[in-house]
């Protein structure tokens, strides 16, 4: 099939040369592209191909091994003399790797059936062998299970494949150019995953009107007629492909000089970046810049290109944070560290500085030097007494409510025993921006306990409940109810033992049948669909604990970002609930949304778990092997609306299962969430008792984990 050109690809100056990049120095460790939907990610990585260079491979390696420097452990070697001279020439293959996929496809596998019924021990490779010395490609990276996104990694990063299992020990070279592509809006990558990518770009579709048209205008020729497209841009690919072969064969003689890694590292430090990895990165991205531009010495400008692709991604410091680089820091930390210019008189000194001083009096600073500290610092106290609408003089969170908004909350909202104080709250029938709307800050997250859904299930791979699973410690055995997957061997074996008598075997071997293969059952764990539905009544700004809701949601978030759940998120307050976020893998998304959710009104409990319900019955048609966790974040009144027991029966008759979370407060309390609770068939837990263990607990888990 054709490929669109790869130099035909309108913009996308960055994505383009992050591939080359890597082109010329697979060690860098590939590149993860973020963008929106409809942005040519995919068109781009797939044309790439078309400009590397050709291949030479040993003739019928199933490894792709270079005659010229043939891997001494290939499976398929050695290779002696005779076969490196049986040599062909191909192009680099792009090999895909499906969100499907599954471990054996992607790492290789021993052939069952020959092992079984020839005694020949077989080995298949998988795509990290088909991929050596090309191009693999993940498209929706982010989906894809984090033990695959695992092995795929170590591969890229140590350039060799390991194998352990079914009795197979294999060791093969696996080089490649790792691309990954994903939709931000469709969850993230983990950080500890994210740092493994070598390079990342965002994407994005250009705005200007005729470059948006050209797109357009090649996009719809090459449908067309691909042919005349192809041979339109057939010289400026030649150009490109023997531009990288020439790259290739200067990286070795490209010098990172001791000032150029300075800058190196002082540019990571400033950012902040865990580990060393960044460093690590920027420099070998820095030399191959510097190689494709035909210097054999690293520059500044070679550093600053590596910075902006290398560090973005590295400065998350948690999963809610946007990656991104600041190039005015990146500025400055590169001046900074900037080796003093030699002074050939230095008796000159002090009229050279005059004149200096004179010339910056004069012109000012020019656009490429760093501000001076006086004038940073005198920056920085302008920032410091510029008025913030979202802060007080002290340092708090500003409330945001209109004049009277903090009266409906009472004479003394932070004694939660004031009298009066729900209800003056909730007799209020605020409508969304009204006088008694406000809007919260979240407290601090902090690390949530486990919450299961009951019993054991067979979705999607995860960390939450019990499930059968592609992947985990196998429990137990059964027959196939088709094609087998998994084979038990001892279960296989046992099963055939008893019949090799009537089945006439006079030698070593084991004649087997169909009916003695046995399926292991693999137990792990599943990700959850985890709705939240949020109390956003006046009841719960009344007494000042919303900030302490939304700190707990926010931690459950976290927790399911890790998990690898689906999130969705209702609020419920005045008359209505609103399905804030449908459920989704973009756990970015719902904390967004829960940052900005203001409070006021009435309590409509009962409809808060009937639109709880609609919404699980729309995604159960979608996805019908996720089950649904339930959590409800409410003090258990209800002021509006039917009586939500009723609702709560439809849920519990379901099975939907269910945990509350009491945010009552005060010293008197009434327990109507926890009749909520036993009306759903679910669990109560008091807004305190989320956090997950004592002090010592989490020391020890974070020992165990180191």
């Amino acid at each position: 099939m054709a490929q669109f050109p790869f130099t035909a690809v309108v913009g996308m100056d960055d994505l383009r040369l992050a591939l080359i990049l890597n082109a010329v120095s697979p060690a860098i460790g590939g590149v993860l592209v973020r963008g929106e939907k409809g942005t040519a990610k995919s068109t781009a990585v797939r044309a790439l191909t078309a400009v590397l260079p050709q291949l030479e491979v040993v003739e019928g390696c199933r490894f792709q091994c270079d005659p010229s420097d043939p891997d001494p452990d290939c499976p398929d070697g050695p290779h002696s003399a005779e076969q490196a001279q049986a040599r062909t020439r191909r192009d680099a293959r792009l090999v895909e790797l499906p969100v499907g996929a599954s471990e054996d496809r992607l790492v290789g596998s021993l052939d069952i059936e020959r092992a079984l019924t020839d005694g020949v021990k077989s080995f298949e490779p998988g795509l990290l062998a088909a991929a050596h010395r090309g191009v693999l490609y993940v498209d929706e990276v982010n989906l894809l299970h984090d033990h695959l996104v695992d092995l795929l990694l170590d591969a890229a990063a140590l350039g060799t494949s390991y194998v352990e299992r079914e009795g197979v020990s294999i060791r093969h070279a696996s080089r490649f150019l790792l691309v990954g592509t994903m939709n931000p809006e469709e969850g993230e990558l983990r950080p500890q995953l994210l740092d493994r990518f070598g390079l990342t770009v965002e994407v994005a579709a250009p705005r200007e009107p005729a470059l948006r048209a050209e797109v357009v205008r090649r996009r719809l020729a090459f449908d067309a007629d691909q042919s005349s497209v192809i041979t339109r841009f057939a010289d400026a690919e030649e150009s490109l492909s023997a531009q990288i072969r020439r790259a290739r064969e200067l990286l070795p003689q490209v010098e990172l000089s001791d000032p150029a890694l300075a800058q190196i590292t002082s540019v990571c430090a400033s950012f902040d970046v865990d580990g060393l990895r960044a460093d690590i990165v920027t420099a070998r991205t820095a030399s191959a810049h510097a190689a494709w531009h035909g210097r054999v010495e690293v520059l500044e400008e070679d550093v600053r290109a590596a910075a902006l692709l290398a560090l973005p991604h590295r400065r998350r410091r948690n999963p809610f944070d946007a990656p991104g680089l600041d190039e005015d820091q990146l500025d400055r930390a590169l001046a900074d560290s900037r080796p003093p210019d030699p002074d050939p008189d230095p008796n000159s000194d002090a009229d050279s500085d005059s004149d200096s001083d004179s010339q910056s009096e004069h012109d000012g600073p020019s656009a490429n030097q760093a501000e001076s500290p006086d004038r940073e610092q005198a920056g920085d106290q302008r920032a410091d007494q510029k008025p913030d609408s979202g802060a007080t003089s002290d340092g708090g969170a500003q409330n945001t409510a209109e004049p009277g908004a903090s009266d409906a909350a009472g004479p003394d909202a932070s004694n939660p025993a004031e009298p009066g104080a729900t209800d003056a709250a909730e007799s209020d029938e605020a409508s969304p921006g009204g006088a008694a709307e406000r809007v919260a800050a979240a407290s601090s997250p902090f690390r949530a306990r486990l919450l299961e859904v009951p019993g054991t299930g067979f979705g999607a791979a995860g960390r939450r409940s019990r499930a059968e699973t592609e992947y985990g410690r196998t429990t137990r055995s059964r027959r196939p109810a088709g094609p087998v997957r998994h084979v038990h061997l001892a279960a296989t074996i046992a099963a055939a033992a008893p019949h090799q008598a009537q089945r006439g075997r006079s030698g070593p071997g084991l004649r087997l049948r169909r009916d003695d293969l046995r399926e292991a059952v693999r137990e792990g764990r599943e990700g959850n669909l985890v709705l939240f539905v949020v109390d956003a009544s006046g009841s719960m700004a009344a007494r000042s604990r919303m900030s302490a809701v939304k700190g707990a949601v926010l931690s459950l978030l976290l927790d399911a970002y890790q998990r690898r759940d689906k999130v969705g998120l209702i609020s419920f307050r005045g008359h209505q609930a609103d399905l804030l976020l449908p459920p989704t893998s973009s756990v970015d998304a719902a904390a967004a949304r829960l940052e900005v959710l203001p409070t006021g009104g009435r309590t409509p409990l009962a409809a808060a778990l009937l639109q709880a319900q609609e919404t699980l019955r729309v995604e159960r048609m979608r996805d019908p092997l996720r089950r649904p966790l339930l959590v409800l974040v409410t003090d258990g009144r209800h002021t509006a609306g039917d009586d939500p027991r009723r609702a709560a029966a439809l849920l519990a008759r379901q099975r939907i299962a269910s945990v509350v979370i009491d945010c009552e407060s005060g010293p008197v309390r009434l327990g109507m969430a926890a009749g909520l609770a036993r009306s759903l068939g679910g669990m109560c837990l008091q807004l305190e008792e989320l956090a997950a263990g004592s002090l010592a607990e989490t020391v020890r888990l974070i020992k165990a984990a180191a």
